[in-house]
């Protein structure tokens, strides 16, 4: 399972290793593309067919669907792990996420999200002052 929140850097040739706790979990190739809130979203293989195939029912009649489905697939990219397991990160998601050196790597169950280190604390930040509110409001949801 993808859990966990490591810090991790990326070197001078735009290579980043992912966490030893998931490479068997994750395999020779990953799926890299843009996430939401400003990170990169990291998805195996088999994780970013379902995930494509969400985005491929979604009705092109929307312009929300169409911009969303643009912005996740067109950002994708496969990318193979080294014999370190570290990936090479695309510049155009580099300049998307605003990674610059140390990044933190979170797991997040089915994918792997990829936050420059300090846009990562200023999220996390708000989103603990805010825990109280989001827990009521996923409370209907059974969690």
């Amino acid at each position: 399972m993808l859990i966990g929140q490591y810090e991790h850097t990326i070197d001078n040739k735009k290579r980043l290793a992912l966490p030893a706790k998931f490479r068997g979990e994750l395999g020779d190739k990953v799926i890299i593309t843009r996430g939401i809130e400003g990170c990169l979203a990291v998805y195996t293989e088999a994780e970013w067919k379902i995930m494509s195939d969400k985005l491929g029912s979604l009705t092109i009649s929307q312009a929300e669907a169409r911009s969303f489905t643009r912005m996740i697939l067109a950002g994708a990219m496969e990318v193979s792990l080294d014999k370190l397991g570290r990936i090479l990160v695309p510049d155009y998601l580099k300049d998307y996420a605003g990674l610059k050196k140390n990044v933190v790597i979170c797991g997040l169950s089915n994918r792997l999200e990829i936050w420059d280190s300090e846009k990562w604390e200023t999220y996390k930040k708000a989103a603990e002052k805010g825990v109280d509110e989001i827990v009521s409001k996923l409370g209907g949801l059974g969690i």
